[in-house]
């Protein structure tokens, strides 16, 4: 088989086995984005792998360059890949990508186990905050009563604050009055 059709085999794969899975991106048919871990998760991160012409009897090209990696170290990241290049040297030859992808999900808290998150934009995080804040205020808010509705809720209750046994029973002797459509 040439290197395109073990490519091709391989995309196939992928795309079978990750379809619907938020985690799986691909870019184009040669270059992908696995999201190691949940959104939420201060130690998720993004692989960014490209497949060279020549693929898979060479490496991927994998990255940690995505947006997402910025709250990462450079140590952190170093440590990653150098663990994923050990990962891909004894894969080399197959379709590797399913069981990189694996071994990342399974080694996640190992290779961010010395991860502690940089803050390059305290903007951005202040107002993260200021918006869960907010947030958490707006669903505090009870809903509001006017003072009328107020007087009629106390004029019905008890000392307690409890409404007496049977304060929205209809009179029966009312509904006798009132009579139905067969009394003629």
């Amino acid at each position: 088989m040439t290197a395109n059709e073990d490519q091709e085999m391989e995309l196939e794969a992928l795309l079978s086995i990750y379809e619907g899975d938020e985690c799986f991106k691909e870019i184009s048919p040669v270059s992908f984005q696995f999201r190691v871990g949940d959104l939420e998760d201060t130690k998720a991160f993004i692989l960014d792998v490209t497949w060279p012409e020549t693929y898979p009897e060479t490496a991927p090209q994998i990255s940690l360059d995505a947006f997402f990696n910025n709250r990462i170290s450079a140590d952190t990241k170093q440590l990653i890949l150098s663990k994923l290049e050990e990962q891909v040297e004894a894969y080399l030859g197959t379709a590797m990508m399913y069981t990189l992808f694996e071994w990342a999900k399974e080694n996640q808290e190992a290779l961010m186990e010395n991860h502690k998150p940089v803050v390059t934009a305290v903007t951005t995080s202040s107002s993260e905050v200021m918006t869960s804040t907010s947030t958490a205020k707006k669903k505090d808010k009870k809903e509001q009563l006017t003072k009328a509705q107020k007087r009629r809720i106390i004029s019905r209750t008890d000392n307690k604050g409890e409404l007496p046994r049977g304060w929205n029973w209809v009179d029966v002797i009312k509904l006798s009055k009132t009579g139905g459509k067969d009394d003629v």
